[in-house]
């Protein structure tokens, strides 16, 4: 990497959940190599919890468009001297290509950081576990294509069920249902996946809790490590490394 294309400033595009926001923070401090303080990243982070929700809008069941606020967070966080953009919610990728016009910010592509960290591993058939939103815009479908690599997706009753983990349990702060998550995860294990990706920020909180072994690809993890790299820092302690 260019020492002119180190990033000094981050900012975090978060409250998409708030949970998800916090534990990334938390895993870009845990696991950048440093000595003090100051090897640390200078971060800026705008949780803005009352965006609208992403996966309402995609399924078309609000017509409340969470862009124009993303816009209006992201511009805010340029104004005050970020330099690069990270935005840890995959459903929210969805408006990445406006996001992205809208504001003119460099952002760092959770879903292309995560399924080409799996095409450098030769994996060829993942499976995905995210929103209802995530998996009917196609964002992964897509980039996964690109990278050559098949995507498998939950039966209807099956990602019922991850839906029911995301929004009822975890965004309440309830205990995940782990037997429940796992029927779904046996039955994308059972097709042939080579690995299963908690692409919705909200499952990563399961890895975090100790459920879940390094069979997961977890695109938290994988943004995090891209990022400290991005910011010209060394990540440490993630078990893919």
């Amino acid at each position: 990497m260019a020492t002119q294309d180190i990033c000094r400033v981050l900012g975090i595009l978060g409250g998409l959940g708030p949970m998800a926001t916090v534990y990334f923070y938390e895993m870009l401090t845990e696991h950048t190599a440093a000595a003090s303080d100051q090897d640390h990243i200078d971060i800026l982070i705008s949780s803005r919890a009352t965006t609208p929700d992403r996966t309402a809008f995609i399924l078309g069941k609000s017509t409340d468009n969470p862009l124009p606020t993303m816009i209006e967070e992201a511009k805010r966080l340029m104004q005050a001297g970020a330099e690069v953009l990270v935005l840890p919610c995959n459903t929210a990728h969805y408006f990445y290509d406006e996001l992205s016009r809208a504001t003119g910010a460099p952002f760092i592509n959770i879903i292309t950081e995560t399924v080409a960290f799996c095409a450098l591993r030769n994996m060829k058939t993942v499976g995905l576990l995210a929103t209802e939103g995530t998996v009917t815009s196609g964002s992964y479908h897509t980039k996964c294509r690109d990278f050559g690599l098949n995507t498998i997706t939950p039966c209807a009753a099956s990602q019922a069920l991850i839906n029911e983990i995301i929004y009822d349990e975890i965004k309440r702060g309830l205990p995940p249902d782990m037997e429940k998550f796992g029927r779904v995860a046996y039955e994308l294990r059972e097709k042939g996946c080579d690995t299963l990706i908690l692409g919705c920020t909200e499952l990563s909180l399961l890895k975090k809790s100790g459920h879940l072994g390094k069979f997961y690809t977890d695109s938290l993890e994988i943004l995090a490590a891209a990022t400290i790299r991005r910011c010209g820092k060394t990540p440490i302690g993630f078990d893919f490394l």
